[in-house]
């Protein structure tokens, strides 16, 4: 059980989060590897599944990302062997149990998601006996007084067109209603230059595509005579 120790609640990046998603992921998913080595924590935060967003972290971004987590107890090195290898301290340092560690780190990789989303997303770290329990664990994190560190997950509004509304954590900035937590995350200096690439890469993506299509649709409009 969580002790009653007072906890602050961090505000990282997104590259710290990623970092701690991944290292709660894969304790659970590739139990003989782990503690990762700094490239098996480097191609996780790389992923290009199971990712949202996708970003293209180096080796010095990540091995800087995750010696800060380890200044705020959130993960820990191990030597053994012939190189380094990390995990991550997240139930001790938030004082939270398995169940909610697990949650956060899939809105922590996959950004904000409906608690059926959750449940699916989350199965392989913990199996909820059904959607009630997870609601449940989300609602405990919402309501955390101040002692214990404040919220660490939010409810946002329901979009447009949508049944359902999505959950988000709050170990980063406060997502708004129709962005991801990613995009609203303040990154710090020394990981913005990537992620902003990315970002950038992925909007002249569509931007072209976008340009296709209207030239598609120009061409076939003159060829119809509309």
């Amino acid at each position: 059980m969580p002790s009653s120790t007072s906890v602050t609640l961090p505000n990282l990046s997104l590259l710290e989060t990623r970092v701690l998603g991944v290292l709660i992921e894969k304790q659970h998913t590739v139990p003989d590897s782990y503690p990762l080595t700094l490239n098996a924590l480097v191609s996780g935060c790389n992923q290009k599944t199971s990712r949202d967003p996708v970003i293209e972290a180096t080796d010095d971004e990540v091995q800087a990302t995750v010696d800060h987590l380890k200044t705020l107890s959130l993960a820990m090195q191990s030597s053994g062997g012939r190189v380094m290898r990390y995990a991550h301290n997240a139930e001790r340092a938030l004082q939270l149990p398995s169940q909610a560690v697990a949650l956060l780190a899939v809105l922590m990789l996959r950004g904000p998601q409906t608690i059926g989303e959750l449940r699916i997303n989350a199965d392989r770290l913990h199996k909820f006996a059904d959607i009630s329990a997870v609601e449940g664990f989300l609602t405990e994190l919402a309501e955390r007084n101040t002692d214990a560190g404040g919220s660490m997950v939010i409810e946002l509004p329901r979009q447009p067109g949508s049944r359902e509304n999505r959950w988000a954590h709050l170990l980063s900035s406060l997502p708004t209603a129709d962005t991801t937590a990613a995009l609203t995350t303040p990154a710090s200096e020394m990981v913005s230059v990537s992620e902003i690439a990315t970002l950038k890469s992925q909007v002249a993506a569509l931007q072209n595509e976008v340009a296709m299509l209207q030239s598609t649709v120009a061409m076939l409009c003159k060829e119809l005579g509309i």
